[in-house]
């Protein structure tokens, strides 16, 4: 019998700002339209560490709230941007106390498609994946697709 689905399918991308994740946001919702799909915008934040007389050393507690609100609101602004207040498609925003390439492959666990864009900021970059990318081609728990940058998609 033919695989009939009860729930659209989830197509996860990474959003950072960039114009490759940019690139990867528009592809995404092109491909959501035609699937009936859903996309997942996900963006993630980390804590940096501070260098002081006692070697390296976590921020403030504070700090962590105010970094995870600044992520949500660099990727609502980014969405509302890429797609319009009235995207063509369900989009859906989450944001993860992560490394970008750890919150991707966790939330490639129940998606059907990842999609992340290639800075390319390395010396090689029109030969080389970057390193997200990369571990997400390597990790990722569902088929994942690369835009490269200046690829139309």
């Amino acid at each position: 019998m033919a695989d009939l689905r009860e729930q659209p399918g989830r197509i996860v991308v990474g959003v950072d700002g960039s114009e490759p994740s940019r690139q990867a946001l528009r592809w995404a919702a092109r491909q959501a339209r035609l699937t009936a799909g859903v996309v997942v915008a996900v963006s993630a934040w980390d804590i940096p560490n501070y260098y002081g007389s006692l070697g390296w050393l976590p921020p403030p507690t504070g700090d962590a709230a105010a970094l995870e609100e600044r992520a949500r609101a660099e990727l609502e602004r980014t969405v509302g941007e890429v797609l319009g207040t009235r995207p063509p498609v369900e989009v859906r925003t989450e944001v993860r106390h992560d490394t970008a390439a750890g919150a991707l492959i966790a939330a490639s666990r129940d998606a059907d498609l990842l999609v992340v864009g290639n800075r390319g900021l390395g010396g090689f970059s029109g030969l080389l994946l970057g390193s997200v990318s990369q571990h997400c081609v390597q990790h990722a728990a569902c088929p994942v697709l690369v835009i490269r940058h200046g690829d139309t998609g």
